[in-house]
């Protein structure tokens, strides 16, 4: 058994969240959704939409069948909204190519729009229950710790699959708990600005904690900030297409008194590129 497998899998019986994708029969396309909506998306405000948009479309075919200006409305204030936009382009992917069953097999879901790394083996490993690495930003975290005595981890490549990979167990459902416990432990125990050493179950297997927690001179990112941004101005230009559920409005209509009107301009041009709004004879709509 690797290092890290039995305290994580004896700490996570105990202290891992009861949340929706962890229940049973939460299904293949639930736990797609779920993590899409999870990128860069608090789990607090993740779950009652995930709840609303399961409860609309059941299935993959469900939203297929649907206008992508649907899907861009019911994310609502998710946030990075081109993921609505990706989530029904591999919905539509998922009825052509795959009889509306989201695959299992990970290169088939690498295939799908919108899914990285992270996303397939996740729905590979929490959904079928099959044996991958699973490795997102909290499980870096803990295996840079952990394993490579550093405060933060270095910039993400295939090596962190790898790193993984050596701390999972030969059995399937045993490694696709410490898949799960190695992400909840970053996500609760192990955080970047203020980790719980003292609650953290490997403690005694640290080598961070052995070394006296050297700073190892990883710079963390740090988010910009939304207020006044271009990203503010485009959340705003969303949220008034969606507003008007029926009918194209004329650009000038689009926030006519933001503060600023090339940023407000700004914002509708990256929209448009990024194919989230229509414009045409002057009108704005969200994509049909």
């Amino acid at each position: 058994m690797p290092a890290l497998a039995d305290p994580l899998i004896a700490w996570y019986a105990d202290a891992a969240r009861d949340l929706p994708w962890r229940r049973p029969g939460f299904g293949a396309w639930g736990t797609l959704v779920s993590e899409f909506m999870l990128q860069q998306t608090p789990v607090a405000r993740v779950i009652p939409h995930l709840e609303a948009w399961l409860m609309r479309w059941p299935t993959p075919t469900d939203l297929a069948a649907a206008a992508p200006a649907d899907a861009v409305r019911q994310w609502a204030n998710l946030g990075y909204p081109r993921r609505a936009l990706w989530l029904h382009r591999a919905a539509v992917e998922i009825r052509d190519r795959h009889d509306g069953v989201v695959p299992r097999d990970v290169d088939a879901l690498l295939a799908l729009t919108g899914i990285g790394d992270y996303t397939a083996r996740a729905v590979a490993v929490f959904a079928y229950g099959d044996r991958h690495p699973v490795v997102d930003t909290n499980t870096r975290r803990v295996l840079a710790r952990a394993v490579d005595g550093r405060a933060q981890p270095g910039a993400p490549g295939k090596r962190d699959l790898a790193a993984m990979a050596a701390q999972l167990p030969a059995d399937d459902a045993a490694a696709a708990v410490v898949n799960a416990a190695a992400m909840e432990l970053g996500a609760l125990v192990c955080t970047a600005r203020s980790p719980r050493c003292e609650d953290c179950p490997l403690a005694g297997r640290c080598t961070w904690r052995a070394a006296g927690y050297p700073d190892t001179g990883d710079a963390r990112r740090k988010q910009a900030r939304y207020e006044g941004s271009d990203r503010q101005a485009r959340g705003a230009v969303l949220k008034r297409l969606r507003e008007d559920t029926a009918h194209a409005l004329p650009q000038d209509a689009v926030l006519p008194d933001w503060p600023d009107a090339r940023q407000r301009d700004r914002a509708i041009d990256s929209l448009v590129a990024d194919g989230l709004v229509e414009a045409e004879d002057g009108l704005l709509r969200l994509p049909r």
